[in-house]
């Protein structure tokens, strides 16, 4: 089958320019390796949406993150996913951190970004009361926030999807050829034809666009190690908090998530393998050091998780976004920080560059912009729930009690799309309390399995050889080589 237009990685650029194209009459599918879009660079997230000042000046990214900023309040109110303006304060330790910060400030000014204050550490002091006595004074940014990017993207993509864009997922792109037509894209599980190809491929953009006869810039992951704290921390601090930035890096920060934990992180090492995701001792104290130094009453005792993410950082430095040498072939690459809250800026930007290609973009008229907004018991009063549960016994019963998820939400997810365990913490965060998943993975799976008409064998954390249990009869499985006896396919 022939499209418009394919999109290669679903990342939350890739989900919200998949999302931002179904608003039109156009022939789109979405192709994602993973077995669930968000599940690369995005589900390992710092979540933060940033204020609009960040990024350098005169730099690709730099208006897009402002504008992006400003993009997120309407997709939240349409789609449901959390987010919450908490705002972000960059503290400084010195009259030379306070210098930049005033150099941030007049930034932030000159690219119309709103409510930016010079706080002294007084101010600072009352506001954050836990924060450290060093602080001297710190640029207030309050239209920052926080956001569950994995949900964020899950959600943008089941939009897409609802309006008409195939997502494919599973399906890693192995070869690009050009033709009189088109692109003809070969994958690790079919064929697919568009007469345009969207590079969103994270951190294999380099590669993808090597395929395509473009491979002018290289990527160098950049990982990041983020630690996930106890919730009895909740309130430690209200707002983002975050040291004075370097060319490099925002440093270590303190985050409040949506959810009411609080995590700290992240680190920033170029690395040379695209799927090291490893944390490690040295990471930790390295954050640790950093964060206390933000919020002294931090100890390493309150982590429940740890993670990392991997940041598809270009030589340029900056996005690489725009039409290519190649005829048809349009890049989203190099999208590091400030990409998560720039996301629904490029989606718009891609729209103009495919337009200008010659893509016809005819409105359509049945577009529905809404979802049925996830529930979410944890965040319900007692009233709320009972009526609730009133009307499905299935919200009364509880799967995961760490994070209060219930029966009812578990199957809303599987019934939306997800499609492993990890879809369904991504959607629900069932297992992402202090007990990481001991008391509600054996419930989720059975969830999985009955809901999916399938046996618990076949039920995977991630997809692919991610599998959790041994079938009883293990004839033709071969444990020791790392397959699978029962592997299903993403869809």
């Amino acid at each position: 089958m022939g499209y418009d237009v394919a999109i290669i990685g679903g990342g939350v650029v890739g989900a919200a320019f998949a999302r931002a194209l179904s608003r039109y009459r156009v022939d789109a599918v979405l192709l994602e390796r993973e077995a669930e879009v968000g599940f690369g660079t995005s589900k390992a997230n710092s979540g933060i949406i940033h204020a609009g000042w960040h990024a350098p000046v005169g730099s690709v990214r730099g208006p897009l993150e402002w504008d992006g900023n400003q993009l997120w309040g309407p997709l939240q109110a349409e789609l449901g996913f959390g987010f919450r303006r908490v705002g972000e304060l960059i503290v400084g330790f010195d009259e030379e951190h306070l210098a930049t910060l005033r150099g941030l400030l007049r930034q932030g000014e000159e690219r119309g970004v709103t409510g930016l204050e010079m706080w002294d550490g007084d101010r600072v002091r009352r506001e954050e009361p836990n924060l450290s006595d060093d602080i001297v004074g710190a640029l207030w940014a309050p239209t920052a926030g926080v956001v569950n990017p994995y949900e964020a993207a899950l959600l943008l993509a089941e939009s897409a999807a609802r309006n008409g864009v195939t997502i494919r997922t599973g399906r890693r792109v192995t070869a690009l050829e050009p033709s009189a037509e088109g692109w003809t894209l070969e994958t690790s599980d079919g064929t697919f034809r568009a007469r345009f190809v969207v590079n969103a491929a994270g951190r294999f953009a380099d590669e993808v666009a090597a395929m395509a006869g473009v491979g002018e810039f290289t990527i160098t992951p950049r990982k990041g190690e983020e630690y996930l704290l106890d919730k009895r921390l909740a309130g430690i601090v209200g707002r983002i908090v975050a040291p004075c930035p370097t060319q490099k890096t925002k440093g270590v920060l303190v985050i409040p998530t949506v959810d009411g934990a609080t995590m700290v992180g992240p680190t920033a090492d170029d690395v040379d393998d695209k799927e090291d995701l490893a944390t490690s001792a040295e990471g930790m104290w390295r954050v640790f050091e950093g964060a206390r130094r933000i919020v002294p009453g931090l100890s390493t005792r309150d982590v429940i998780a740890s993670f990392s993410g991997l940041r598809p950082v270009a030589d340029t430095n900056d996005f690489i976004i725009g039409p290519t040498a190649a005829p048809g072939f349009i890049n989203a690459a190099g999208i590091q920080s400030p990409g998560l809250t720039s996301s629904p800026a490029i989606a718009e930007l891609l729209l103009g560059h495919l337009a200008e290609a010659g893509l016809e973009l005819t409105p359509r008229e049945d577009f529905v912009p809404t979802l049925p907004h996830p529930v979410h018991v944890a965040g319900l009063t007692r009233a709320e729930h009972a009526r609730l549960a009133a009307e499905d016994p299935a919200f009364a019963r509880l799967v995961c009690r760490c994070e209060v998820v219930t029966e009812g939400e578990v199957v809303d997810a599987i019934r939306r799309g997800a499609w492993t365990l990890d879809g369904v913490k991504f959607r629900t965060r069932a297992g992402m309390g202090r007990c990481q998943g001991g008391f509600c993975t054996w419930r989720v799976m059975r969830l999985l399995a009955s809901e999916r008409g399938v046996a618990l064998e076949e039920v995977t954390k991630r997809g692919g050889d991610s599998w959790l249990v041994y079938p009883r009869d293990d004839g033709g499985g071969d444990r020791a080589s790392g397959g699978s006896p029962a592997a299903s396919a993403p869809r």
